[in-house]
């Protein structure tokens, strides 16, 4: 189990080679954790992987890894606005202590 921050970022072409939106339940993982599985993006083995992340308020969502997070600390999570919100109001902006 791990701890850290989660915040939120605009989808777009992600580092395995997909295209989200808003909507898309995906999840960005720091460098450490994405090259941890391997040096390559496209076809990375983290691509795809599901990832339970629960609030402190005990709300969860299961996400797909689908792209690295070039400012998150290693056991940061970024995610789509909509993977987000279901964690919490987007007017927060950063969530502490989620754990994966």
């Amino acid at each position: 189990t791990h701890s850290g921050d989660v915040t939120f970022f605009p989808p777009g072409l992600g580092a395995c080679g997909k295209f989200n939106v808003a909507s898309d339940l995906i999840v960005a993982v720091s460098f450490e954790v994405f090259n941890s599985f391997g040096p390559q993006s496209n076809g990375n083995p983290v691509c795809g992987r599901k990832i339970k992340a629960t609030a402190p308020g005990g709300k969860t969502v299961t996400v797909s890894v689908e792209d690295k997070c070039a400012s998150c600390a290693q056991f940061n999570l970024d995610m789509s606005p909509g993977a987000f919100d279901q964690l919490a109001d987007e007017r927060v902006g950063r969530l502490h202590g989620v754990t994966w």
